[in-house]
């Protein structure tokens, strides 16, 4: 019978061998993160930043934990910052740091074992429990001995001196056990090595104007005194006083490129352009040159200078349109048809949305052959804007365009120019208009213009205060556009207008009018959202003193934006209202000790009155406290105490009330 085979163990390879006990800590559930990581979350200059994760570990090691963040720029990685984390319960740790620069962040977090800390915890618990702790006392003395204390911090001596009285005898346990003992071991390097999430999240900056600005939206072309005629840029300077103070931040031009003559749009979007007809300022491309030229009508770059000059001087930082539409007598067209939709007999298809048809546009083909001279040439446009001052661009109709194409091109400018903000004009599918914040617009249009009830104001604004979207979702509440004028609109009249004024300037830190609003402009076309003679399409001459218009309110509302920091963020607690028409809600800023109580009569054609529930607790406030509110809109004063109050608006006068709450006084 053969000898059995002898098995040799086999030898253990690197790759197997047992982890340190530091690889048992486990950091998970970091927040913030947007898609674990994938994308960046969207803070702004100044912001103090939470970083919170779960951490823990196998058994019941004391454990420490650290924030690490630092910069990325274009010309490489900076050295990492770090804060230290403390724990909040179950596990839950916490970090802050803070924002000193606009640009690219990234961080991660540290944990590890603090072994001193986790003995001296033992050693305490056997002490007070009487039991014989002198060979616990010994290995402390030897954990002390292992410690490296950094010489900067001038703690070495003290270690050593530490060392030799407890070498001395006597008072060791008092020694070892002390607290100032267990402070001057956190401050020297751990004695377990550091186990380090898996991930590095990325951090997007901005400035703060990337959150909050009023903005106001114009054509320049309609900015004259003369019928029939387009203003120019020089002329439209007349208007900056005005907007100036109504109190906007942001002066937003429609596009200012040449507007094609071939199959250009007559008045009403009509398919025949009459003699004199200005055509769509979105056909851009003439013989008078393309995305990087000046409408002869409007001016010259040299006008354009002028004219951003002029505006920051009134305190208005321009936004500009980026719409990437050719019409047919773009330069491109000639010098560049590969870069255009082809049919089968050769000639460029127009765009379309059927069944509308837009004949005076030919979109761009993304995926052509020679697709990366394209989107050089696009980047070599937004370049081109940034060298004359713009610093904020609206994108018209993101979501048509390839999302590559956009995280390409806004990586890459904001690596040379990190204070450039993207708006998105996408009125599309929610994933589609979130996955555009995502890959990297700054700001994005928003469902607003359409929600109207209680129920879907409620509702909308805690998903976007409150959902996932919070971290990199950016809103900008517009109340109407030059395509959009809501049917509330055209119904309520005045107070619908300072209805909707109201909700969009108080509810979110960034809002915008297009101009017409402040005149309560609401005649349209039948049957549609579009503006009736709309300005797209037609040089328009407006009385901006008309009577009945809302100047002063808009004033006075931006006015109480700037002045009130508890506006400057999305947060938002909404307080019961016993009458559906009536949206009652808090807007704080606790470090600021600022806080907005904010009703709105959601009906512009009936006085409605509401009780309404305070959560004093939650607000700060006492429950027998009582307390000043000052009407900011209205310049009622009056004195409320106690948890449920009562409120009447007439949207004839006004439909709402902008209360600040004054602390202290009598009952």
């Amino acid at each position: 019978m053969p000898a059995p085979a002898v098995t040799k163990r086999p030898a253990r390879r690197r790759s197997q061998r047992a982890p340190h006990a530091s690889a048992g800590i486990v950091i998970e559930a970091v927040a913030p993160a947007v898609d674990d990581g994938r994308f960046p979350v969207k803070r702004e200059m100044g912001d103090l930043v939470v970083v919170n994760a779960d951490i823990f570990k196998e058994g019941h090691d004391v454990l420490a934990a650290r924030l690490l963040y630092r910069p990325v720029s274009g010309d490489g990685e900076r050295k990492w910052q770090s804060a230290p984390m403390h724990p909040l319960g179950n596990d839950r740790w916490r970090g802050e740091m803070r924002l000193e620069r606009v640009g690219d962040y990234e961080f991660t977090i540290e944990a590890w074992v603090e072994v001193f800390e986790t003995w001296r915890r033992d050693t305490l618990r056997k002490r007070q429990a009487g039991q014989d702790i002198t060979s616990d006392l010994a290995e402390g003395a030897a954990l002390l001995r292992r410690l490296k204390a950094p010489a900067e911090r001038g703690l070495r001596s003290e270690l050593r001196k530490l060392l030799r009285r407890v070498a001395a005898g006597g008072a060791a346990a008092e020694l070892l056990l002390a607290d100032d003992t267990a402070a001057l071991a956190r401050a020297c390097a751990p004695l377990a090595p550091a186990a380090r999430c898996a991930r590095v999240y990325p951090l997007v900056c901005d400035r703060v104007r990337a959150r909050f600005g009023a903005w106001y939206e114009m054509f320049p072309r309609s900015q004259g005194t003369v019928p029939g005629r387009s203003a120019t840029l020089r002329e439209a300077e007349a208007r900056l006083p005005e907007i100036q103070a109504m109190g906007f931040d942001v002066l937003y031009l429609t596009p200012i490129h040449p507007i094609g003559h071939t199959h250009r749009k007559g008045r009403n979007n009509s398919l025949v352009a009459a003699a004199g007809d200005p055509g769509s300022p979105y056909a851009i491309g003439s013989e008078a040159g393309g995305h990087d030229a000046i409408e002869p009508a409007l001016g010259t770059l040299d006008d354009f200078d002028h004219f951003t000059a002029a505006a920051a001087a009134h305190g208005l930082e321009i936004a500009l349109d980026f719409a990437i539409n050719c019409s047919p007598d773009h330069p491109w067209v000639r010098e560049h048809p590969e870069w255009f939709f082809h049919r089968p007999d050769g000639s460029i298809k127009y765009a379309e949305n059927p069944p509308k048809r837009y004949e005076d546009i030919y979109p761009l083909d993304f995926h052509c052959a020679e697709w990366e001279a394209l989107w050089h040439e696009l980047e070599r446009i937004v370049e081109f804007w940034i060298g004359h001052g713009v610093r904020i661009f609206r994108v018209d109709n993101p979501h048509t365009k390839p999302f590559a194409f956009w995280q390409w091109l806004i990586a890459r400018v904001r690596a040379r120019h990190p204070e450039v903000i993207f708006l998105s004009e996408a009125f599309t599918r929610p994933k589609v208009m979130h996955y555009l914040a995502k890959i990297g617009f700054s700001q994005s249009y928003t469902y607003f213009t359409w929600r109207n009830t209680k129920s879907e104001l409620t509702e909308y604004l805690e998903e976007l205060a409150n959902g996932p979207g919070r971290d990199y979702f950016r809103p900008n509440f517009f109340t109407n556009t030059p395509d959009i004028l809501p049917e509330i609109l055209q119904r309520g009249g005045r107070p619908a207008f300072l209805q909707r004024l109201t909700l969009a300037a108080t509810l979110g830190p960034s809002y915008g009018i297009y101009s017409g609003f402040e005149l309560c402009e609401n005649r349209a076309l039948p049957g549609t959202e579009e503006y009736a003679n709309s300005e797209k399409y037609e040089y328009k001459v407006w009385d901006w003193d008309r009577p009945g218009h809302i100047k002063d309110v808009i004033a006075r509302v931006n006015r109480i934006r700037r002045e009130h920091p508890a506006l400057w963020r999305l947060d938002v607690r909404f307080l019961p209202a016993d009458n559906d028409q009536i949206l009652f809600y808090a807007k704080q800023d606790a470090a600021a000790g600022d806080l907005l109580l904010i009703a709105v009569n959601l009906d512009p054609f009936h006085v409605q009155s509401a009780f309404v529930d305070l959560p004093l607790e939650a607000l700060g406030l006492g429950p027998e406290e009582s307390f000043e509110i000052d009407d900011l809109l209205g310049g009622y004063r009056g004195r409320w105490q106690g948890p449920r109050q009562w409120v009447r608006l007439d949207p004839a006068v006004c439909p709402a009330h902008v209360f600040a709450v004054r602390r202290g006084g009598g009952a």
